[in-house]
């Protein structure tokens, strides 16, 4: 081999590197930095572009889609001191190249710590109850919050949604055990308020029997006291007939205690006679 041939080659090798340093074909989707001898010059958009080989390079390549930023799960404390687990996702586009490069360092791990932060803010001025029910309302401080700092660095912060917010472990645990207690204690009551009004029901009853019971006994003692009176009338100073009927009356009486299981003496008076006469003249007294 010559050395023009050498020469050629070297030649050949040297334009097609040159030129594929100075041709560049920047995808759909993508924004391209270039950097002139370490200071920034241009962007290069979609399509076929060209730059100056060996002093030109290409600094970054940016996707100009929506990002989507995973905001990873951490625990916040409530106002109300209780401890919750929040996590959220954020969907980003870049708008600005320049400055989502020269801006900051790492733009997705600075907006995800933005929210973060943020998110721990909104949530610790809310009580656990407030913070649980209120998804819509985090959600919207959160995107105002980080939106204006998320434009500075050339981004666009099109949505952030909350994933997930619930309490954690060990506040889930004292929650349920709170929510037993309340069960119970509502239990408890229930049983103690109709407690109350089966006792005041069966006071009513009582009392009510009470009531009827005396009105019987008064009614009874106003019919006997009229009968007798009836009989005194009917009979008059001849008391032999009413003597028979309070006799007849009096062995009856003896006849069922005689045959009463738990009987065991019967005493019969000696003059039966005199003894329902007195019955006789007292129960006349009485009526007058």
């Amino acid at each position: 081999m010559t050395g023009m041939t050498v020469v050629s080659i070297v030649l050949l090798v040297f334009v097609a590197v040159t030129v594929a340093k100075g041709v560049r074909i920047v995808a759909q989707g993508e924004e391209w930095i270039v950097q002139r001898l370490g200071k920034y010059r241009t962007t290069l958009l979609p399509g076929l572009r060209f730059i100056i080989p060996y002093v030109d390079a290409v600094a970054y390549k940016v996707t100009t889609k929506d990002i989507i930023l995973d905001v990873q799960e951490q625990e916040v404390i409530t106002r109300d001191n209780a401890v919750i687990v929040v996590n959220a996702i954020a969907f980003i586009k870049v708008t600005d190249p320049v400055k989502a490069v020269y801006g900051v360092q790492d733009f997705a791990e600075a907006i995800r710590n933005m929210i973060m932060t943020t998110l721990r803010s909104i949530v610790g001025e809310m009580e656990l109850d407030q913070a649980l029910s209120s998804r819509d309302t985090i959600k919207a401080r959160l995107k105002a919050g980080v939106a204006d700092e998320a434009l500075d660095w050339g981004l666009t912060v099109k949505s952030v949604e909350i994933q997930d917010i619930k309490p954690s472990a060990s506040m889930q645990r004292a929650m349920e055990m709170q929510a037993s207690a309340e069960r119970e204690r509502k239990a408890m009551v229930t049983r103690a308020e109709g407690e109350k009004q089966s006792m005041i029901l069966n006071a009513e009853a009582r009392l009510e029997s009470a009531k009827r019971d005396a009105a019987a006994q008064v009614t009874l003692a106003e019919a006997s006291a009229q009968a007798i009176g009836k009989i005194n009338r009917a009979f008059g100073e001849n008391e032999l007939p009413m003597l028979y009927l309070l006799g007849e009356k009096y062995v009856a009486s003896l006849t069922r205690l005689a045959e009463s299981a738990n009987s065991k003496i019967v005493l019969l008076p000696a003059d039966l006679q005199s003894s329902l006469r007195g019955l006789l003249q007292r129960a006349t007294r009485n009526d007058q």
